[in-house]
């Protein structure tokens, strides 16, 4: 027997970065929207816990402990005294090191084929506080849809959406590293006041309305200029997009993979085809949301 999981991608609409807490941490309020790119997880019986990985950039995924689909297994197993005995097998296609939580994704993933597999039977809360615990942004990847994430983005409140909206993904050709990203957004902080992160109205209203016009207006991401501070060829492929047509150009969460809003699925090809001949990224996909988060298929 075996268990496979889905789970998507995520945007960043908003993302609005407070100052470091004494944690490290950071305060945000972060809009996140579940997109049509996937990662699979596969659970199966097995002698030891084992990680393997294929697709795209599968090289850069680490196959020990650390990783999040892993330690989902032991973290579920602990609670409900399993033997943590499992092949977890993921088929990547959400970038890796790009700013669209496919490592959380798995997380979440792994903890649903788990659960599944194992038949610990956890609650939806038992699930939702395992993946708070695993990482800031493996709670979205358990629920998808829209969310508002607060706290160090693990807090979340679903937020309605009226309509499907259609976006551009350009992958860069290097990762980022987050706590990087992070470590840069404070020092380019330093000595200045950091408001307290906030949901922006015009964002959580032209979600609601299904409305890309006004959501182009709003989208924005504090960590935008450290990532370009650090990976400045970046700002060629958001001039890239912007000159292709695009509604709003933006770096996805941490980066490096700048997404591009869409009018509707015709203009997001042409954004597309633009950006594959422009020389600045080395793939480009489209994808829809909001889907749905982790489901087993």
């Amino acid at each position: 027997m075996s268990v496979t999981v889905r789970v998507p991608a995520k945007v960043n609409v908003q993302l609005a970065v407070g100052a470091a807490r004494p944690d490290g941490f950071h305060e945000l309020a972060n809009v996140f929207l579940a997109v049509g790119l996937y990662d699979e997880v596969t659970a199966a019986p097995a002698g030891e816990l084992r990680v393997t990985c294929a697709g795209p950039d599968a090289e850069q995924v680490p196959l020990d402990r650390t990783n999040l689909a892993a330690r989902a297994a032991l973290a579920l197993a602990e609670r409900h005294g399993v033997e943590p005995a499992v092949h977890l097998h993921i088929a990547k296609d959400i970038p890796v090191a790009g700013g669209m939580a496919g490592g959380s994704a798995d997380g979440a993933a792994a903890l649903v084929a788990c659960d599944a597999l194992w038949g610990t039977g956890a609650s939806r809360d038992e699930l939702l506080d395992i993946c708070a615990e695993l990482g800031s942004d493996v709670p979205f990847s358990l629920v998808g849809g829209a969310a508002l994430g607060t706290g160090r983005g693990e807090m979340l409140t679903p937020l309605e959406v009226g309509g499907t909206f259609h976006w551009v993904f350009a992958l860069a050709r290097r990762g980022l590293s987050t706590p990087a990203v992070f470590r840069e957004f404070d020092r380019l902080a330093a000595g200045r006041d950091v408001p307290e992160p906030a949901a922006s109205p015009d964002v959580l209203a032209a979600l609601a309305k299904g409305d890309c016009d006004a959501l182009a207006l709003a989208v924005s991401n504090d960590l935008q200029p450290a990532a370009l501070s650090l990976f400045p060829e970046l700002s060629d492929t958001l001039a890239a997009g912007r000159a292709a047509g695009a509604l709003a150009a933006l770096v996805s969460g941490s980066g490096p993979t700048t997404a591009f809003l869409a009018s509707d699925a015709g203009s997001a090809a042409e954004v597309a085809a633009v950006l594959r001949a422009s020389g600045t990224c080395r793939a480009v996909r489209t994808a829809e949301g909001p889907v749905a988060g982790a489901t087993v298929v």
